[in-house]
């Protein structure tokens, strides 16, 4: 039985199944006020009546901030631009949302003047890790809460019967027990027949993206203009951050883009299969990467590709505030200067394939690169490089 020894507790509030019933678990337990905080990160329906949810729950306040400005400039930029994909599948989103979350969450609790923190993330997950290296990072002092590893809950059919017993409302069911977290980024789904790898999932189970095969029969295309690795505008026309992305998730999700079903290695040393939908998500990160292949040069993407590998598990392990990804922020930014210009996408029956690119900082010369008939190139040339470049395998078949 925990000791009751916190008077205020602020609460990362999603209105879910867990911190549903965290909030009267905590009075009941620890004794304490409950402060709820809700972050903004474009859940859409889901923050509909979230602080009357919260105080019907017991708790004495709901703060909620609109932090989706923020997300996308501060958190999903910098990650885009280091081209960091989990496992070479995952575009972390939950990843990322979870240190603003917890960045902000320590802030009310400063503000506040709570003792404690508290996050409904399970002994068994990776959330667990970047709500607690974010509160360690930022604010040591305070006492943390992880009812998860604390209470005789065990399931989530569990904690639909503990919120029976005290009249909470929720909207999961023992048929529909998705673990689900849905974010401007992403919406991602765990559990239930997904535990086992090899069911297919059901197609009522998506939610913000068309099936492939029910997309329309004729692709749309769309051009994203990015100035130094920032997307500005959408064919031509100027949009801000959270409304450039809106418009990328409503347009790929009617085209079935950016599914992905996978097995992903969790830090905490199991294998877990999630399906995440991403459709802005995918378009940007494949836009941007074809831009910089046209202004970058090799060595450059080659050394942004061996960072994007560390800075995948960085932010996939919590490590957000870490020196390292500051760091590595830096040479990113440094690399972004002339990745300006314009990439053009088909998007079609799940697929967001680039058909077109141009930049003025282009590093691609037609009359280098033609096979027709050129006058700024030797092929001649070609010989005495070769034969350089392969000393060395000439030089191993002496002595073999």
């Amino acid at each position: 039985m925990p000791q009751h020894t916190v008077n205020k507790v602020v609460l990362a509030y999603s209105g879910g199944l867990d911190t549903s019933v965290i909030v009267p678990w905590l009075r009941q337990n620890y004794g304490c006020e409950v402060i709820c905080f809700s972050a903004n990160i474009g859940q859409a329906e889901e923050l509909e009546g979230l602080e009357e949810k919260a105080l019907q729950s017991g708790a004495s306040k709901c703060i909620v901030r609109d932090l989706r400005e923020e997300f996308v400039r501060d958190y999903i930029l910098p990650t885009m631009q280091a081209g960091a994909i989990y496992e070479r599948t995952y575009l972390l989103g939950t990843s990322f949302a979870r240190p603003l979350i917890a960045r902000h969450q320590v802030e009310i609790a400063r503000q506040e003047r709570a003792e404690a923190v508290a996050h409904g993330a399970t002994g068994k997950g990776n959330d667990q890790v970047r709500f607690e290296l974010t509160y360690l990072a930022l604010a040591p002092h305070l006492k943390i809460i992880a009812p998860w590893r604390e209470w005789d809950i065990r399931s989530r059919e569990d904690a639909l019967a503990y919120a029976a017993r005290h009249h909470i409302p929720v909207r999961v069911t023992a048929q529909k027990i998705y673990s689900r977290d849905r974010n401007l980024w992403h919406l991602s789904h765990e559990g239930g027949l997904l535990e086992d790898p090899w069911n297919e999932p059901e197609e009522e189970m998506f939610q913000v993206s068309t099936s492939p095969e029910a997309a329309p029969d004729e692709p749309a295309y769309v051009v994203v203009s990015f100035e130094a690795g920032v997307p500005v505008a959408l064919d031509g026309t100027r949009r801000g951050l959270v409304d450039l992305l809106e418009h990328l998730n409503e347009l790929g999700g009617r085209h079935g883009v950016g599914r992905v079903d996978m097995v992903e290695s969790r830090l905490v040393g199991m294998k877990s299969r999630g399906i995440y939908e991403t459709p802005g998500g995918t378009i940007l990160y494949t836009a941007h990467r074809e831009l910089e292949h046209l202004v970058l040069d090799h060595e450059t993407i080659q050394a942004r590709g061996r960072i994007a590998l560390d800075y995948a598990d960085l932010v996939y392990n919590g490590r957000w505030f870490s020196p390292l990804r500051n760091h590595y922020d830096a040479f990113v930014r440094s690399t972004q200067a002339n990745v300006t210009g314009d990439v053009r996408l088909k998007l079609y029956k799940g697929q967001a394939m680039v058909v077109g690119r141009r930049s003025p900082h282009s590093l691609y010369r037609e009359d280098l690169a033609t096979f027709g008939e050129d006058t700024v190139y030797n092929q001649r040339d070609a010989e005495g490089f070769i034969r350089l470049y392969g000393l060395s395998l000439k030089g191993q078949s002496f002595v073999s």
